[in-house]
């Protein structure tokens, strides 16, 4: 299972364990400088695996300390141990024995974030994939379980706070001012799960009753100061696991539940057993200094990796080929437990958007990989929108199709089947096929086979005959994954709106299983008929986007209009204007781009119009609404020869010119919801601020002036009307007199906030314009910028490369070789962090032919550079294919 020399692993390949290590009892002794380790793994063969077998533990830069077996010291002849390898023989043929490891570790020279680091003073962990490895030698797999005690000790003035994976067992002190924590986890778990946390902390603490009557206790820990930051973290938690019992029926099994924030961190969030590590970017808040956005999302990743408890630690994965398994499934169930907290419509219709914006792009690109891939070279290359993203709409088809009884019935199947256990997708499929009697064979494809499916529907009305009769048509190219093109199992929610508003009753016939409102299409091809219908109905299709496709469909543009204001479905109204506008902006980016002026109509700024001002819709579905495509969905739908400034210029002069035909009803927008009294964080009054600043964009470029958007960030009173107030100011008027003052007083009001500092650095990267090339090498070197914090990295480099196609694609590539240097800078710190920025070449390919040939020079002068990480070096690889 070795990944750290870049051999290619294969999911055919599989094969258990030789060993079980039953028990790990650990000893962990944390000094200034050095930690000592000392585990104690309580092992045995695994039955029918012979005797002969070498014990071979993996390990990563280690310097073993000692050996020794039922606790004599075992002689050099009987080892060999190098700094990722530890072999062992002439183990006991039968029974149980204790091998005794001690390893000595560096975690203040730890820059890779990976394993037991030390950041800000506090002593961490991270050890999801592969980092256990870099703590001790282990059969560092997520097959092989094991019960943990761990004792920790540490200078109490250093670390007040000890902090490992369970229930707490004994403290006590020490001589020399030093004192120990001892921690018991009673449920087996993967190496993978492990953590410790030892620092001066401050925290919040509270308390949850479960619905059996037991009360566990809840922590959160910050650094120094931030404790009170973390309350609306903590009402997630008690809300997520409240949640979780009611609609899965999954109570927490441990006595403590603690979550720790830490600015040094490679992820959101980790979900180790009873103590989640996060980004504290995921966890503190305030008015002040979160977003909105900041609010949901602290709100999602709590609830993620709460409900890992059960869906990745109670039931964990066999093999990290089954990593959808764990992540998939709870970003479904993150999703669901957002939708139900705030508006369901307008939750669906984000995680569409994020899907289209990330996971499409990775399908049709050179990352192109199945949701469960065949191999890997870096597992950790392997935490990707399909995995995750397009994972939790393969278990959402899986609801759509069996219904929620049938799905619920299949999950607590599941759960009782697989509890303590390391499973695979297909043993989580056949749980839902014994549940309900379903066979999905075919549904398994969508695990197998890479690629997004176009779904073709055609529709033909006869008003003699009051007849409908639609052909439905599945496809699948073959990409860079070389998988297969069968067809998929596609559950295609559909409803026929009738002129006045309103879905009509119609049951039709023909070649594909109708259920409800649910088409089962299997075969490449099905005909629906539809009979006695008065007039030609508006056809709603792919109701809730039922399934990660791509539509392709010859629909009238009256029909889309008439579906924007008519479809009962929230989201398919939100649809057929989000469709309406995209390919209005394809035409006129292809236009500029040739050229010629775009023609956008004026039905398009009358539609906006008309949904904005639409008061019995939710203020959050019409900011959705009413928000143009990003110049990556409008990339997208250009597919071959992509020309960013085209793409910059069309969506540029459509949001002037539907600012300047509804400038008026903006203006009243923004004045009526001005006045909702202090800030909430609650959902209905985000969409206020959401629909407000929408209206504050049209607005501004309507005007061509600033100043509506710089007196808004001098009087907002919370950090999502100034931000939003900022954004306009840096994408629409670059380097003009007021944005630079806006951007120094946003400076000098929050720099002493390293999660507000982010955003400043993030907001300047993505101004869309080729000259912030300049401006982001210049902040390279700004005082407070360094590539080893992760967060920080991302705000600049990450932001510009990822989320801002003018500058990045500059035609001339110096946006390429600007990030290139950076990715081989921080290779040398965290190549984890690299590997994962460099993912912002994966859509070279579709661009124009200049842009595309500078890009295909920046990738091969990467991948022929001397010393990089595999890490890297597989998606630079991988990119140039």
């Amino acid at each position: 299972m070795r990944t750290d020399q870049g051999q290619p692993i294969r999911l055919e390949d599989y094969q258990p364990a030789d060993f079980l290590i039953h028990h790990v009892d650990m000893t962990v002794q944390l000094f200034d400088g050095r930690v000592e380790i000392d585990s104690v793994l309580e092992m045995e063969r695994r039955p029918g695996r012979g005797t002969a077998a070498l014990l071979e533990l993996e390990g990563d830069e280690l310097e073993l300390a000692s050996l020794a077996l039922d606790g004599s010291p075992l002689s050099t002849d009987r080892y060999h141990a190098t700094p990722d390898r530890l072999r062992v023989e002439g183990l006991p043929a039968s029974g149980r024995f204790r091998l005794a490891i001690g390893t000595r570790l560096a975690p203040e020279d730890n820059t890779k974030l990976m394993g037991l680091y030390r950041s800000s003073g506090i002593w961490c962990t991270q050890c999801e994939a592969e980092g256990f490895r870099r703590i001790t030698y282990f059969l560092d797999r997520p097959d092989v379980l094991s019960t943990y005690r761990v004792r920790l000790e540490a200078d109490r003035s250093q670390a007040p706070v000890l902090l490992s994976n369970g229930n707490p067992a004994e403290a006590g002190d020490l001589p020399d001012g030093r004192h120990f924590a001892v921690w018991d986890d009673p449920f087996p778990k993967p190496s993978y799960l492990f953590a410790l946390v030892a620092g001066d902390l401050d925290v919040l603490s509270d308390s949850f009753r479960t619905l059996s009557g037991r009360d566990v206790a809840l922590a959160i820990y910050t650094e120094k100061g931030q404790a009170g930051r973390a309350a609306y973290a903590m009402d997630a938690l008690k809300r997520s696991m409240r949640w979780d019992e009611t609609r899965f029926g999954r109570e927490y099994d441990l006595d403590v539940f603690s979550v720790v924030a830490i600015s040094d961190f490679n992820m959101g969030a980790m979900e180790n057993k009873g103590l989640n590590i996060f980004n504290h970017k995921y966890v503190l808040l305030d008015p002040d200094a979160a977003t909105d956005g900041d609010y949901a999302g602290v709100e999602t990743v709590i609830a993620h990796e709460y409900f890992h408890n059960w869906t990745g630690n109670r039931i964990t994965c066999r093999d990290w080929f089954q990593l959808c398994l764990k992540e998939g499934l709870t970003v479904y169930r993150d999703q669901e437990f957002s939708a139900d907290e705030r508006s369901r419509a307008v939750k669906r219709i984000t995680t569409t958007r994020n899907l289209k914006a990330h996971q499409f792009p990775e399908d049709q690109g050179p990352l192109q990989h199945p949701v469960r891939p065949e191999q890997y070279r870096e597992i950790n290359n392997f935490y990707t929108s399909t995995v995750y993203d397009k994972g939790a709409e393969v278990v959402r088809m899986l609801e759509t199709i069996l219904g929620r009884d049938g799905f619920r019935a299949g999950m607590d199947l599941y759960f009782e089947r697989h509890d303590g256990d390391a499973a695979t997708i297909e043993d989580f499929l056949r749980c839902f096929e014994d549940a309900t009697g379903k066979d999905l064979a075919q549904f398994a494809l969508w695990y197998h086979q890479a690629g997004t499916p176009t779904l073709t529907v055609e529709d033909d009305f006869d008003p003699a005959r009051g007849r409908l009769t639609l052909t439905l048509r599945q496809s699948l190219q073959p990409g860079a994954a070389r998988t297969g093109t069968e067809p998929m199992y596609l559950p295609v929610r559909f409803g026929l709106v009738g002129h006045n508003g309103g879905d009509l009753e119609a049951r039709p016939t023909g070649t594909a299983e109708v259920v409800d409102d649910v088409i089962h299409l299997r075969e490449r091809e099905a005909t629906l008929v539809f009979e006695g219908l008065s007039a030609r109905p508006y056809l709603s299709i792919l109701r809730d986007f039922s399934a990660p496709v791509t539509l392709r469909m010859d629909e009238r543009r009256e029909d889309r209009l008439a579906l924007a204001r008519l479809d009962p479905a929230p989201f398919n109204r939100w649809r057929a204007l989000s469709d309406l506008l995209g390919e209005t902006l394809r035409d006129g980016a292809r236009a500029m781009q040739a050229g010629r002026p775009a023609a956008f109509g004026p039905d398009v700024a009358s539609i906006i119009a008309a949904t904005a001002a639409d008061e019995a819709l939710d203020p959050a579905l019409r900011a959705e609404a009413i928000a143009l495509p990003s110049e990556t969905e409008i990339a997208r739908l250009i597919e071959r020869d992509v020309d960013p400034d085209a793409v910059h210029a069309a969506r540029t002069a459509l949001l002037g010119e539907i600012g300047t035909h509804d400038a008026r009803l903006f203006s009243d927008l923004r004045e009526r919801l001005s006045h909702a009294g202090a800030f909430s964080p609650d959902a209905a009054s985000a969409g206020r601020r959401a629909l407000r600043n929408v209206a504050l964009g049209y607005l501004s470029a309507a005007e061509g002036r600033p100043d509506v958007a710089a007196r808004q960030l001098e009087t907002a009173d919370n950090m999502t009307d100034r931000f939003a107030a900022l954004a306009v100011l840096c994408q629409q008027f670059p380097g003009q007199p007021e944005t630079e003052a806006a951007l120094a007083a946003f400076y000098t009001r929050h720099r002493h906030d390293p999660l507000v500092i982010d955003k400043w650095f993030a907001i300047q990267a993505v101004s869309p314009h080729a000259g912030t090339l300049d401006r982001v090498a210049a902040l390279a070197g700004h005082a407070d910028f360094t590539l080893r914090n992760p967060n920080r990295a991302r705000s600049l480099v990450g932001s510009f490369a990822a989320g801002n196609p003018v500058a990045f694609n500059r035609a001339d590539g110096e946006g390429y070789r600007w990030v290139a240097d950076r990715l081989l800078a921080i290779d040398k710190l965290n190549p984890q962090l690299a590997a994962r920025l460099a993912t912002s070449f994966r859509s070279w390919q579709s661009l124009e032919p200049a842009r595309r040939e500078q890009a295909k020079n920046i990738l091969k002068t990467l991948s022929e550079s001397n010393g990089i990480s595999v890490d890297l070096r597989d998606i630079v690889d991988r990119s140039r294919t």
